[in-house]
């Protein structure tokens, strides 16, 4: 989420906020750091780790302790937005954030064009790690001019279809996985498999929770995005983004969501009800579903996503150069992100790898999960992660990607019509510098 609360972030870190922070040091020089500090003999360092959600650390920490006794490791989670623009806000002050700092990829063109803000982690030679990452996952933690190493990649989305095989039944339609992959090679297709689910008029049950992450998906595959490689927003003209604005809303006109909001109380509470019989499936979106879904083991099967891949999510871990203790905070990151801790977490939270040579592992391709039907999970995001085009991110993608999941939003509850919103969304975007 990448972890269990990574979303298609719906309130706005401002413009001006974001503004701010590049003001307040936000070049390539060393504004904003603060001296190392060296622990005294016999007392601990205290590193604070900064994370949105359940990211599957807490028993890796433990790991690591065990070899590095004299570190303490203290983890903070908020809210998934709260989580950015708290760091928005301690970049912009140079002070209060932790020694290790989760950005998800919506925003860390953000923050990776503020390199004077944070640690070069090649000077903890983590520059080595390189040959591990896939190439484009490499690329989106260096700073712009490509000459610091800012973070380091935990996770990649990967994206397939989640679905109720019990709902589909009743609707009449097929539940084995190849079967259902087939019903959607493309998102036309889906949507008219959605108007056979809703005739069969199940109640309590839509075909899909709601359109942003729909609509995100489909951009996310799309060649170009939301901006060009100049890093000029082109959501006004790119047909790929109108065709997905279109599409995300003729789901709404048709009657075929549920209306609940991603990561709100009520869309939590869908899961357990089955409110919905789709859902866009990132990998790490297997372990919400777990979660929120305890009662459903075996009802939830894995499908691939029309349009055959793409990417949702996926973070990276950074050290703020207010960080006190930068050599060991660098160390944890180096840690946290290896190639058998990826794998590892992964098995326990879904969170899949950035790094490819685990995609041919024998213990991620043949990783099956019992709640979902022993899906072969480690294969389907494999396959979905090696099909996987990169698309450039620019430096306000969340703001973007933000403004048009407003607009989608008003026409999902009625107050706009797709073209009104369509016409504010693009105003709104004209509004982000």
């Amino acid at each position: 989420m990448t972890p269990r609360v990574r979303r298609f972030a719906m309130p706005l870190i401002t413009a001006s906020l974001l503004a701010l922070a590049t003001a307040c040091g936000g070049g390539g020089g060393g504004g904003g750091s603060t001296a190392a500090q060296s622990a005294k003999p016999g007392e601990k360092i205290k590193l604070t780790v900064g994370l949105f959600g359940d990211f599957g650390f807490k028993p890796l920490y433990e790991e690591y302790k065990k070899t590095h006794p004299d570190i303490e490791i203290v983890e903070n989670v908020t809210q998934f937005n709260d989580h950015h623009s708290n760091l928005v806000k301690r970049l912009a002050t140079n002070a209060g954030a932790g020694d290790v700092e989760a950005v998800e990829v919506g925003y860390i063109s953000t923050f990776t064009a503020q390199p004077g803000k944070f640690v070069d982690l090649k000077q903890y030679g983590l520059d080595k790690r390189q040959p591990d990452y896939l190439d484009w996952k490499w690329q989106q933690g260096l700073s712009k001019d490509g000459t610091q190493v800012l973070g380091l990649g935990t996770d990649v989305g990967g994206l397939a279809m989640c679905y109720r095989k019990d709902l589909f039944k009743k609707a009449g339609l097929p539940t084995g996985r190849t079967e259902v992959a087939a019903l959607w090679p493309t998102w036309e297709q889906y949507i008219a498999t959605g108007k056979k689910f809703a005739g069969a008029n199940l109640a309590g049950a839509k075909f899909v929770d709601s359109p942003g992450e729909i609509f995100r998906a489909m951009v996310n595959q799309a060649p170009v995005g939301l901006y060009d490689a100049q890093d000029n927003i082109i959501a006004a003209s790119n047909p790929d983004v109108k065709k997905a604005w279109d599409l995300s809303n003729q789901l709404t006109q048709e009657g075929l969501t549920a209306k609940l909001a991603a990561f709100t109380p009520p869309w939590n509470t869908g899961f357990a009800k089955g409110s919905f019989a789709t859902i866009i499936c990132p990998a790490w979106m297997t372990g919400f579903i777990q979660e929120q879904a305890k009662d459903s083991a075996g009802k939830w099967d894995i499908a691939t996503v029309p349009g055959g891949s793409g990417n949702s999510g996926g973070s990276h871990l950074m050290v703020p150069k207010q960080s006190k203790h930068p050599k060991e905070a660098a160390e944890l990151i180096d840690f946290l992100t290896s190639k058998d801790n990826q794998a590892k977490v992964f098995k326990e939270e879904g969170t899949f790898p950035s790094i490819p040579a685990l995609y041919d592992d024998p213990s991620i391709q043949n990783f099956t999960k019992p709640f979902f039907g022993d899906a072969p999970i480690g294969k389907i995001y494999s396959d979905a992660a090696k099909a996987l085009k990169p698309q450039h991110l620019g430096p306000k993608e969340a703001d973007v990607r933000t403004a048009i999941g407003n607009g989608l939003g008003r026409v999902e509850q009625g107050k706009q019509t797709p073209d009104e919103a369509w016409a504010q969304v693009l105003e709104d975007v004209k509004k982000i510098k």
